[in-house]
């Protein structure tokens, strides 16, 4: 229950004292420099003033549990999945006001990226679809992945808006295609062992994951070129 600050050049460890039993989990930092973090435990999202220390607490509306994986759009708001609560939500920093998209079922909502457009993407961790909202209409539509044990857990999105993610029960990489609604997979070197998990892309299209079965964990490059 801290935030910590390391600076690389002089080695310096800082330590921001913030609630008791919020438990961070994912933590942003925004284009002005501020922290972002979600509070796990409490239901909350937290903003830190790393010049003074102050933190601000927003809590996410309807006893929303477990906020999970954050990220920021190009206007500075904040897109978040819940996934024991089984929401998408979104925050709008200038007014501190959520919005909140329910899923259906034991859907999971996990790890969630922006693609070049603002589009938020998501992983439906209990179920093999993988969801998006339109961000001007708030609409929501989900596209399923062709094996019904796919279950994709961290996702990752190229330059092209070619959507990625690791498929955390079967070892699989996966492809999906926006356009076409096309799916492409291919086994990861572990195999069914590998459990991907965290998961990016660089700005030469390239898809980097952890594999964390593997003991020591592994760390693959993919290129799909």
């Amino acid at each position: 229950n801290y935030i910590g600050r390391l600076d690389p050049k002089t080695g310096e460890f800082k330590r921001y004292e913030i609630a008791s039993g919020t438990h961070p989990h994912n933590l942003v930092v925004d284009a002005k420099g501020t922290v972002w973090f979600t509070g796990n435990a409490n239901g909350t999202i937290v903003r830190l003033d790393p010049a003074t220390g102050k933190t601000t607490s927003i809590p996410v509306p309807d006893g929303v549990r477990d906020p999970h994986t954050m990220t920021f759009d190009h206007n500075g708001d904040a897109w978040f999945t819940a996934q024991g609560a089984g929401y998408i939500g979104k925050l709008t920093t200038d007014d501190g006001k959520i919005r909140l998209w329910k899923m259906e079922g034991n859907s999971r909502p996990y790890g969630i990226a922006l693609d070049s457009k603002g589009r938020p993407w998501f992983d439906l961790f209990g179920t093999n679809k993988i969801g998006t909202i339109d961000p001007k209409s708030g609409e929501f539509h989900a596209y399923t992945l062709p094996n019904d044990r796919a279950r994709p857990r961290r996702i990752a999105i190229t330059p092209d808006d070619v959507i990625w993610y690791g498929d955390y029960t079967r070892g699989y990489l996966g492809r999906l295609d926006p356009r076409s609604g096309r799916v492409e997979e291919w086994a990861l070197p572990s195999g069914g062992m590998s459990l991907p998990y965290a998961m990016t892309s660089d700005d030469r299209g390239r898809v980097w994951l952890a594999e964390t079965g593997p003991q020591p964990n592994r760390l693959v490059a993919f290129d799909p070129a």
